[in-house]
């Protein structure tokens, strides 16, 4: 019997899609001709490699009506801001075509008489995108575009939650007349994932996902002497100076906790701030934070979907039960948010005050609409508490001192340092984790070089 993916909506629990799983013989059979149709794309000049991810972007963002309320359905975006998506997907594709030519560009040394030397970027082979559903395009594009500009083909496996999504890429390829196999999407289950990973024809696995997700895809991967790269979430900490703007941190921060119902992983789960500031910004915080609209993610006028399952919001309420029987301080009263139900995906807004890092909400990644605030003394008691986890993956200063930014930024463990604000990618600088965040880079010329392979050429012409 053919196994099935369901998807059920966190918009109203209704089954929204279904899709056939490929057993393991149909996905050997892909990325078999997924390696076929390599070795013909790594012969095709990088100018029209170019040409063609140009063309797959347009034809995605033609269908931007389309995405949004699929989004929506699938994962809980409200449509005020599924856009955005679209038009981060674009901004991070487009930089990255444009990027390609010098990330790729041969490194030639110092002459050396009677000999051509070089080290050309080689590309890998087959890439296995393995994306998850937060943000499913987002993701998705940090790995596709670098990896077809570099010459490789790319199989796309995407979350269970955001089937259509892969669909969607798949069409706007088809769309742009790309050659047949050199990018394909497929649904596995996690045993036929598993699988894959370990089949001769991958050459390369950018995972993104939880931290038991990454560690099941390195040990899927043991003994084949291949990349992976992994982006496996975060604590994302925030430090509010006493002479931050406040006005723009409480709006940045706010955002940066609750954009996609907090299911970020680079989204502000715990926020320090300096005790000359603390009162100040708490009431600005609290206040600004009960101005957010939970409902249907299908109304314009809503700013706070659900999350993406019943199961997560629960979840949330668990770590935030904690920490209030452990002496925390809730500010927001869940019943402000009539849509907040418990058992249902939909899930209020929640600020904490009066916690500590004993406290799993301060520890764990929540992933969810909750963040706790601290009360600090000083620059060396933030630096103090925001290395005091076990992820790394971006750390937000918010201060008009830029020198102390960066002073600050220099002893934070982490992969990413913002200063006024958060929550960003920008396609030009490295993404990258450190501890439980995860290894390996996408974005920026340095996200080429995973992709590729160096390759050195030494001639002697003399002889």
């Amino acid at each position: 019997m053919t196994k099935k993916l369901e998807v059920i909506s966190p918009v109203d629990g209704s089954l929204y899609a279904e899709r056939e799983l490929a057993d393991e013989r149909a996905a050997g059979a892909l990325l078999q001709s997924a390696k076929k149709a390599q070795k013909a794309w790594s012969k095709v000049p990088l100018e029209e490699r170019a040409h063609l991810c140009t063309r797959f972007v347009d034809a995605f963002c033609a269908m931007k009506d389309e995405i949004v309320p699929e989004l929506a359905w699938q994962m809980g975006r409200p449509v005020a801001f599924g856009a955005g998506e679209v038009a981060g997907f674009e901004e991070r594709a487009r930089a990255m075509i444009g990027l390609a030519e010098e990330a790729l560009a041969p490194y030639v040394p110092p002459a050396k008489d009677g000999f051509t030397r070089y080290i050309q970027r080689a590309p890998l082979g087959v890439v296995l995108t393995i994306s998850a559903w937060n943000y499913p395009y987002l993701i998705a594009v940090n790995s596709i575009v670098p990896a077809l500009m570099a010459g490789n083909s790319v199989v796309l496996k995407m979350s269970h939650q955001t089937p259509l999504c892969a669909e969607r890429l798949a069409l706007a390829m088809e769309k742009a007349g790309a050659p047949d196999g050199i990018f394909q999407i497929v649904h596995m289950d996690h045993v036929t994932t598993a699988k894959a990973i370990a089949h001769p024809e991958v050459n390369y696995v950018a995972f993104t996902g939880s931290v038991s997700g990454g560690a099941a895809i390195e040990r899927a991967a043991t003994g084949r002497f291949i990349g992976v790269g992994l982006e496996l979430g975060g604590k994302d900490p925030a430090y509010v100076r006493a002479d931050a703007n406040l006005t723009h941190a409480v709006e940045g921060l706010v955002d940066g906790a609750f954009f996609n119902s907090g299911q970020s992983c680079c989204g502000i789960e715990r926020i320090y701030v300096h005790e000359k500031v603390y009162g100040d910004f708490i009431e600005a915080f609290e206040n600004l934070t009960r101005q957010y609209v939970l409902g249907d993610p299908l109304d314009p006028e809503t700013t706070l979907g659900p999350m993406v399952r019943p199961g997560a919001a629960e979840f949330v309420r668990g770590q935030i039960s904690d920490a209030v029987r452990a002496g925390a301080r809730s500010l927001i009263d869940e019943a402000e948010f009539p849509a907040s139900r418990p058992g249902t995906a939909y899930l209020s807004p929640h600020v904490l005050t009066d916690v500590t890092h004993k406290m799993s909400l301060m520890r764990d990644e929540t992933f969810g609409p909750a963040v706790g605030i601290m009360k600090v003394t000083s620059d060396e008691d933030a630096l103090q508490l925001m290395n005091d986890s076990p992820y790394g993956l971006t750390a937000s200063i918010w201060t008009e001192d830029e020198e102390a930014a960066i002073r600050l930024g220099d002893g934070i463990d982490t992969g990413t340092v913002f200063m006024n604000r958060c929550d960003y990618l920008d396609p030009y600088l490295a993404w990258t984790g450190v501890k439980d965040s995860g290894h390996g880079c996408t974005l920026s010329p340095f996200g080429y070089e995973a992709l590729t392979r160096p390759k050195s050429y030494h001639l002697r012409t003399k002889t």
